[in-house]
């Protein structure tokens, strides 16, 4: 239902501009830049006659406007049913309209521009132990700082403060990083400091960073691998490593030889999530896993290239490249834009659009607080959250207003529902204050106002929600009008048959069998068999089991799968037909030819009849609908707009 509601709700665009009335039909116009949007939006491919195609897709919107405005009038835009569907299908699309546009196209942009470069990164890492000002390591990290700026190298400082275990090895330089690799907040201080600079410390809930830039690139983009990972088992000795090493090496070289790498991952690989899928991850980008790993696999120069064994912390990893992405020079690659879209929306960095759009939100309603007493809602949401009470009385009660968004009065009883699940801070280190609640609360109010309102604030979601309106009404009166009556009208179906039924006849035929497979390795095995005796059909079906069903009956030519002017005689298994969709095939085994030109008995000319007689109630429809709505094409509009 939802893929033909889609199609059918780019006819119905809705755009009150005031431009030039195209038609009328009865009391109700059509302007001509609200049929141009649809006809665009519906022909998107080369025309050669512009004039007659318009002409066709105008009498299409013509029905389909005086379609929906019956539905309308029939009142089925008030049925519980369709209210219900329309309501959870605005449910879902909202989601995707929760963020400020503005503010989320330049994290857009800021994100593909960042995504473009790679930095390498060194890092001193130091955890919180508590408040900054009585945490020692936050004295620390001010004491590594100082001694970057008094000139001593960055390595050396690194290893004397950073708890970073891998400092050891690598002074704090940890590879190259891109955006997405690090939180947004920590992401703005890397691409926010210049090549060979370090940053000043940043604390974040975690605890306290210093960055350096060692050097820009070029960016790798992304890539999709697969792995045969040999893990050290804990405590492993040298004796056990190099035993691994040892197999890690036979297994590169039967690689090299041919053997099959998915075959392999699945019985040696220890990454079990992987190798059950042959090996394969899913595609990463850098700053995901260890640098080692990530450089092994960026430098394999094309699709099926495969490592020799890489050494990391875990074991022995053989990586094969599967593909690989370049990030492109625009966001007008729109696979990659959909993405990088995805990737925006799911990431921490969203956070700052919500805060925007509380902006925008609180300007455009209005948010406007009552008096009250703040220590009083406190206490009296204490003694129904907790059962503490005060033993006073309280001026503040569950009726008592606290603020006004719009045209809505939030009380003290909306707030101690929404304290009830979100006092608690986020890191698990206590409860909020009140006055942190409430102001955590006025956006959440927001919101929910917004959502409720979304029409009034966002033009395209209103225009969406038109349009899908209009298209789930237009299902709906078709069902009832025509596809319903159609199916379920059986002496309807005979009637017209019999009005008809000259014009059902059998063009070249044939019966036989048509035999439908899942592939085309299936659709060669039962062929075969069937060649070598085609009496014995119905056993051989037997062996394939539900990977092959057959249908029996008379089939024009048209109908029958074949190579192209293979010519059809009986007692022959066609050869096959291969579906480049699905991947499927199909074949046929002809036992008899037909003389063309024969009529058709009602039943095997059923599902064309069906068709006839719904195509005949529709066209009866239109013309009763034309009389309910008198159409009136303005031909001067038409014709200045075809041109």
């Amino acid at each position: 239902m939802k893929t033909i509601l889609l199609s059918l709700a780019t006819l119905l665009i809705v755009s009150n501009t005031g431009a030039q009335t195209l038609f009328t039909y009865g009391p109700y116009s059509v302007d001509a830049k609200e049929f141009l949007a649809a006809y665009k939006k519906n022909n998107t491919g080369p025309v050669t006659d512009k004039a007659k195609s318009m002409r066709h897709y105008l009498d299409l919107f013509i029905q389909s406007k005086i379609k929906v405005r019956d539905a309308y009038d029939r009142h089925l835009d008030t049925m519980p049913a369709f209210t219900e569907e329309l309501g959870t299908l605005r449910s879902q699309v909202i989601q995707n309209y929760l963020t400020d546009p503005e503010s989320f196209n330049k994290l857009m942009n800021e994100a593909f521009t960042r995504s473009r470069k790679d930095i390498r990164t060194a890092h001193i890492f130091l955890p919180r132990n508590g408040k900054q000002d009585t945490d020692s390591n936050w004295r620390k990290i001010q004491e590594a700082y100082k001694m970057l700026q008094k000139g001593q190298p960055f390595a050396s400082v690194a290893k004397l403060y950073s708890a970073d275990p891998s400092v050891v090895n690598n002074g704090g330089d940890i590879g190259y990083l891109t955006a997405f690799s690090l939180p947004y907040s920590l992401e703005n201080v890397l691409y926010g400091t210049p090549v060979g600079k370090y940053s000043v410390p940043f604390v974040s809930a975690s605890g306290y960073h210093i960055f350096k830039n060692l050097g820009e690139r070029k960016a790798v983009g992304r890539i999709r691998t697969a792995q045969i990972l040999l893990a050290f088992p804990p405590g492993a000795d040298a004796s056990t490593k190099k035993r691994i090493a040892a197999l890690a090496d036979s297994l590169y070289q039967r690689i090299i030889k041919g053997a099959e790498f998915g075959d392999l991952a699945k019985q040696y690989s220890n990454d079990y999530l992987s190798a059950a899928m042959g090996g394969q991850m899913t595609e990463f980008g850098l700053g995901t896993y260890d640098p080692v790993f990530e450089n092994a696999a960026f430098s394999l120069a094309k699709d099926g290239a495969v490592s020799k064994p890489v050494l990391t912390a875990h074991g022995y990893h053989i990586i094969k490249r599967i593909s690989k992405s370049e990030v492109p020079a625009s966001l007008s690659d729109k696979t990659y834009a959909e993405n990088l879209k995805y990737r925006v929306q799911n990431d921490n960095r969203i956070e700052q659009t919500k805060e925007l759009l509380f902006t925008r939100i609180v300007a455009k309603a209005g948010l406007k607080d009552a008096s009250f007493d703040m220590t009083d809602l406190g206490l009296y949401t204490d003694s129904l959250l907790d059962g503490r009470l005060s033993g006073k009385h309280l001026s503040v009660q569950s009726e008592t207003p606290l603020f006004k968004i719009g045209n809505r009065m939030i009380t003290a009883l909306d707030f101690m529902g929404y304290a009830q699940t979100n006092r608690h801070k986020r890191d698990g280190s206590g409860l909020k204050t009140y006055p942190e609640i409430l102001q955590d609360f006025k956006r959440f109010a927001a919101m929910e106002y917004y959502k409720e309102n979304l029409e009034q604030f966002n033009p395209e979601f209103r225009q969406q929600m038109n349009e899908f309106k209009d298209g789930n009404l237009f299902f709906e009166v078709m069902m009832q009008k025509i596809w319903t009556p159609a199916q379920t009208d059986t002496a309807g179906q005979a009637q017209y048959y019999a009005l008809h039924k000259k014009d059902y006849v059998w063009k070249e035929s044939a019966g036989g069998i048509i035999f439908y497979c899942g592939d085309s390795k299936t659709a060669e095995e039962v062929r075969t068999a069937i060649v070598r005796n085609p009496s014995d059909y119905e056993n051989i079906l037997k062996q394939f089991g539900d990977r092959i069903t057959a249908e029996t009956g008379r089939y024009e030519y048209g109908q029958i799968p074949r190579a192209k002017n293979e010519v059809i005689k009986p007692n022959m298994v066609t050869s096959i037909e291969k579906n480049a969709a699905d991947e499927s095939a199909s074949f046929a085994y002809i036992k008899k030819i037909f003389a063309p030109n024969e009529p058709k008995s009602f039943e095997d000319a059923k599902g064309a009849v069906i068709n006839d007689f719904q195509a005949e109630l529709d066209a009866n429809w239109v013309k009763e609908l034309k009389k309910k709505y008198p159409v009136k094409v303005d031909e001067a509009v038409f014709a200045k707009i075809s041109k």
